[in-house]
């Protein structure tokens, strides 16, 4: 009992890292997911099209594979290129990663969110003068951010556990500290059952959270 213990409390030593990649990739992913979502509901074909492929290619490849990219690829592809360029830290090119990745995402929610708000609504506000920018401001978003903030939670919780492949680009969040216990002890289970609980201890309070807020709501 005590190494299960032992690889829960080690595993916990790398939650602040978890949460704060995942609470910073939140903002960037719904920021940038609200920029691409009313870019992809603008006027412009070339625009639409830029952005539609960004989504599919985000979410056609693995995350995994984008961090590795980010990580190791960039700085390479920078340096045969003869610019000197080295990451200071690994726990940025994850950031950025899970900011984009999110944003992919986000923007899919963001955009059914417009769009699941009363065209009434936009009728009436430009009926009354109201430019289509304010409106969209004023009316149209404000009513989206409740359809929209279910989805949204849910999001934050999936992007704390899929922060778990961060590990193999060297950031030590919770399944690095985990994996680093075994290395050192070869307590395989105790490590790993350390490292599932505590992903649950952050993301079934939330999830618990997020369904009363539906139920209190639908």
């Amino acid at each position: 009992m005590e190494l299960y213990l032992k690889g829960f409390l080690i595993a916990c030593k790398g939650i602040p890292a978890t949460v704060g990649v995942s609470l910073i990739a939140i903002i960037v992913g719904a920021t940038l997911g609200l920029l691409i979502a009313l870019l992809r509901m603008g006027e412009s074909k070339v625009v639409r099209g830029v952005c539609a492929a960004y989504v599919d290619v985000i979410r056609g490849t693995p995350m995994i594979v984008q961090a590795l990219i980010m990580a190791y690829g960039v700085p390479q592809l920078l340096q045969a290129n003869g610019i000197a360029f080295r990451w200071p830290e690994l726990v940025i090119p994850a950031i950025i990663v899970c900011g984009l990745n999110s944003a992919a995402y986000m923007s899919e929610v963001v955009r059914s969110g417009l769009q699941a708000v009363d065209k009434g609504q936009m009728e009436a506000a430009r009926s009354l003068g109201m430019p289509k920018k304010m409106a969209m401001k004023l009316i149209i978003i404000p009513q989206a951010i409740r359809i929209i903030l279910p989805a949204f939670c849910n999001e934050f919780v999936t992007l704390i556990k899929e922060t778990s492949v961060l590990s193999f680009v060297g950031v030590i969040e919770i399944t690095r500290r985990g994996a680093l216990w075994n290395s050192q002890s070869f307590e395989t289970f105790p490590a790993y059952v350390g490292v599932a609980i505590a992903y649950m201890i952050l993301t079934i309070p939330l999830s618990k959270i997020i369904g009363r807020y539906e139920q209190k709501n639908g």
